[in-house]
């Protein structure tokens, strides 16, 4: 029977290069998986309107994830039976207006919005460009902060935001306080609606680099890791992680390459 390899990849720190946010190393082999039948799917905390971008930018038609988790786009690209667009979050006001009734006010204290700062601000926190800040802005199901407390305020705050059916997803530049979703759960609904239309068996292949992709990982036939030097991953277990020596976007490739010699 034949076998669908299917990639789910986060994107900044694992895909694309930290500092331009590109993958021009690499763009090539990129292709030629994707000439060879291989899914790839983005899994990102970039918003719908980053993701669409992404594809614009790089002649792509990829269908992803974004909002770690939030939102599946695209899935009828691989099928025609199955749905554009859908949601597995409540929305960012509905968000808001739990966070807002329920967190103490000696966390909200602590807490930067980002999407109340200058565009300049906003630009220099996120590592984009200006013309891209728009995009990342275009939020429908996350909020983005900066949160000031130390490490022990930090994990009770994270604490806090579970208890109140939210979830907090650390990547690597800022904090997201989105709804009761990861990347992980997204990822395992988008299987289980290409299982009904794909004949064969799925393999998959999951890369990250950060907090946020590691529940990702673990569910995963090749979980990957690709190199973070912002990134403790000492303590990360989980069996048959394949990790790169390099960061992205070689070590996204390094990864790949060994983990379909596996298959």
């Amino acid at each position: 029977m034949a076998k669908q390899v299917i990639i789910f990849t986060d994107l900044d720190g694992s895909l694309l290069d930290k500092e331009t946010f590109n993958f021009d190393l690499i763009k090539n082999y990129i292709n030629e998986l994707i000439s060879s039948g291989i899914i790839i799917i983005p899994n990102s905390s970039k918003t719908k309107a980053e993701l669409l971008n992404f594809n614009k930018e790089n002649n792509l038609n990829l269908c992803f994830i974004s909002e770690n988790g939030s939102n599946i786009h695209g899935l009828n690209l691989l099928n025609d039976k199955l749905p554009i667009n859908i949601s597995l979050s409540r929305s960012k006001n509905d968000i808001y207006k739990i966070f807002d009734k329920s967190l103490s006010h000696n966390f909200k204290q602590k807490i930067t919005f980002i999407l109340d700062l200058n565009i300049e601000d906003q630009a220099k926190i996120l590592g984009l460009p200006l013309d891209k800040i728009i995009l990342a802005m275009e939020r429908k199901y996350s909020i983005p902060i900066l949160f000031s407390g130390n490490e022990i305020e930090k994990n009770k705050f994270i604490k806090n935001i579970e208890d109140i059916g939210l979830s907090v997803q650390t990547g690597g530049r800022i904090m997201n306080i989105c709804d009761n979703v990861n990347k992980s759960k997204a990822m395992l609904k988008t299987l289980e609606l290409i299982s009904k239309k794909i004949d064969g068996d799925i393999i998959t292949i999951g890369v990250g680099d950060n907090h946020n992709d590691i529940e990702m990982l673990k569910n995963t036939n090749y979980p990957c890791l690709v190199k973070n030097s912002n990134f403790d991953s000492s303590l990360i277990n989980i069996d048959n992680l394949i990790r790169s020596n390099e960061p992205s976007p070689k070590g996204w490739a390094d990864v790949i390459k060994t983990a379909l010699q596996k298959i």
